[in-house]
């Protein structure tokens, strides 16, 4: 007979020092745990403590700040935010123990995704980062980080991605877990059922949960899992049978393990902080497809790989950030952006910057500083300079209204008449949503 591997975190190795307890207490979150502590360490279940978790009372308690944290990462209303999320083991989503997918997933997050309909943000184990060292991880992920993808703070910042994010693609690990108990969609991308307690709930939810099929299209995968998701009822259940009650079980546990008397007010967790700002805006050249649609609209989507123009009569022009790495592209660029205050010094102001992007690229029409979420100055080729203002809430990044515009002349409108007019720009060929980005006045 096969002997099984010892339960990680549960079994006599990990909780027994002579054939007695380690701890004093064992905390757990849920009834079933001890029920299986019983089964695979008895000399330890006299130690067990039903306390709750706190770490996911701290998340169910910044729920309702939900959208300030999708605004402290950058995610307009309008897109999607999907979480890569791995654990440390080489059987994770990171790892090379297994079929080594996040490596061939991430160049086809840019060529699969247009940029502006969708984000990504990767939350990697912390051991990950102490493991291969800071500069190794941002070095392999240099690409996929100029491409738009989010680095998270493995420590501070976590959780508060986790509640901003409509997807996740993840593996075994916690987080992965505490994101199918809030109900958010997950696609696992790595499932090694043998590292795993078999009677483990998150065993149970390996088995079920939707799993990632790396040689299929991404997009119609993630598009699938969240207009088809149907939560799970196991993260919710086991995760904790105490929501909300970790930080008072904790403080009587610890108290009494010190013999000393409870203090008299209530017992709280620190709420989880709101993030700097910490959009990341791609800065390798966008393939532009743009279309003139018959209500009038502009539509615009923004591809960092190559782009699908699969329409007759739709358009291609390439816009460039001005502190892309790929310089070479300036040349060849049609729209030059970049995003900075009105008044920074170093650019004299985006009268001047404008200006000298024009001088300095021959081959650019049209030269765009976003000064805002809603605001940008351009100036076209003998066009002048003209001061667009998209509407604020839920308007679409300035710079897409940037590559509308310049669409809008390429097909012959005259300057003055779309100052005079505006325009509407259709983010994306699917959406149906429509922003008004008018009156463009000239400054």
């Amino acid at each position: 007979m096969v002997e099984s591997a010892p339960v990680f975190g549960m079994s006599p190795p990990w909780l027994l020092v002579d054939g007695v307890p380690l701890a004093d207490a064992l905390v757990l979150s849920h009834p079933e745990q001890i029920d299986r502590l019983r089964a695979a360490c008895p000399e330890a279940a006299p130690t067990a403590v039903l306390a709750g978790d706190p770490c996911f009372d701290r998340i169910l308690a910044a729920r309702p700040y939900r959208e300030r944290f999708r605004r402290a990462l950058g995610v307009r209303p309008d897109q999607r935010l999907v979480v890569l999320n791995s654990t440390w083991n080489p059987e994770s989503l990171f790892g090379d123990g297994g079929d080594d997918v996040l490596p061939t997933l991430l160049p086809r997050l840019t060529s699969e995704f247009p940029v502006d309909e969708y984000r990504f943000a990767a939350i990697l184990h912390p051991n990950i980062w102490h493991g291969h060292g800071p500069g190794q991880i941002r070095a392999w992920l240099d690409r996929a980080r100029r491409g738009g993808l989010m680095l998270i703070d493995p420590l501070a910042g976590w959780r508060q991605a986790l509640l901003a994010a409509d997807a996740v693609i993840g593996d075994h690990g916690s987080v992965t877990y505490y994101a199918a108990a809030l109900g958010t969609p997950v696609l696992l991308g790595a499932t090694p059922l043998d590292c795993l307690d078999p009677d483990a709930p998150i065993s149970a939810f390996m088995r079920l949960a939707p799993r990632l099929d790396p040689g299929a299209a991404l997009r119609a995968q993630i598009d699938t899992l969240v207009a088809c998701h149907r939560p799970l009822p196991g993260p919710a259940e086991f995760t904790t049978s105490v929501p909300g009650e970790a930080a008072a079980r904790l403080r009587t546990l610890f108290y009494a393990l010190m013999d000393a008397p409870e203090p008299e007010w209530k017992a709280s967790l620190a709420p989880l902080p709101l993030p700097a700002c910490e959009s990341v805006t791609p800065t390798v050249p966008l393939r532009v497809v743009t279309r003139m649609l018959a209500s009038g609209e502009i539509s615009v989507s923004r591809w960092a790989g190559p782009a699908p123009v699969t329409i007759a009569d739709a358009e291609l022009h390439v816009a460039v950030h001005e502190d892309t790495r790929d310089v070479d592209q300036l040349d060849l660029a049609d729209v030059i952006f970049r995003y900075g205050a009105a008044d920074d010094p170093r650019f004299g102001s985006p009268a001047v910057w404008t200006a000298e992007v024009l001088q300095r690229y021959a081959g650019c029409s049209l030269a765009a500083y976003v000064t805002g979420p809603g605001e940008a100055v351009v100036r076209t080729r003998g066009g002048g300079l003209l001061r667009m203002v998209t509407e604020r809430d839920g308007g679409p990044d300035p710079a897409v209204a940037a590559s509308a515009l310049h669409a809008l002349l390429s097909a012959g409108r005259p300057v003055a008449e779309v100052a005079d007019d505006g325009l509407w720009v259709r983010v994306g060929d699917g959406s149906s949503r429509r922003v008004r980005v008018a009156p463009l006045a000239a400054t």
